[in-house]
């Protein structure tokens, strides 16, 4: 995949959005840091508060899952959520022209329900990968070979 000169690159997963430019042409791309938003996100054993409740039943006390929400998991997706967001202001901004989202599948299957139309008017392409650990220039090789 191209990446035109000024495209906005968003690199992101569940707790981190990172946001390139290509100050590079199309062939040989030259991405570097616009911003960086991160968040804590405990995993879910460590955001639970307490074991499931004791519910009755008819042969007397037995255990019962009242909850079983993920919250590591519903943080992931609000973050998601919050960085297609973020990508809506800066396309009503015309903070961009061209942009590119690299994420794992389920954050950019979470993100793509949040797309604002000026967003989705100016993508020009998907990758479902984690790449927010890798060095920019494997970034760089690995949207090229898209």
């Amino acid at each position: 995949m191209r990446i035109a000169n000024k495209s906005l690159v968003v690199v992101a997963d569940g707790r981190k959005m990172l946001f390139f430019r290509n100050e590079g042409d199309g062939l040989q791309p030259n991405l570097t840091i616009d911003s960086v938003r991160e968040q804590e996100n405990p995993a879910d054993r460590d955001q639970k508060s307490d074991a499931p409740g004791l519910a009755f039943s008819s042969g007397g006390f037995s255990r019962h899952s009242y909850s079983e929400v993920d919250f590591h998991q519903q943080e992931e997706d609000r973050f998601a959520s919050e960085a297609a967001a973020l990508l809506r202001k800066r396309a009503l901004a015309n903070d961009f022209e061209s942009l590119i989202i690299v994420a794992p599948p389920r954050t950019l299957g979470e993100m793509r329900k949040h797309y604002h139309k000026e967003v989705e008017s100016r993508l020009v392409g998907e990758i479902a990968k984690d790449l927010t650990g890798h060095p920019v220039d494997a970034i760089e090789k690995i949207i090229i070979a898209s």
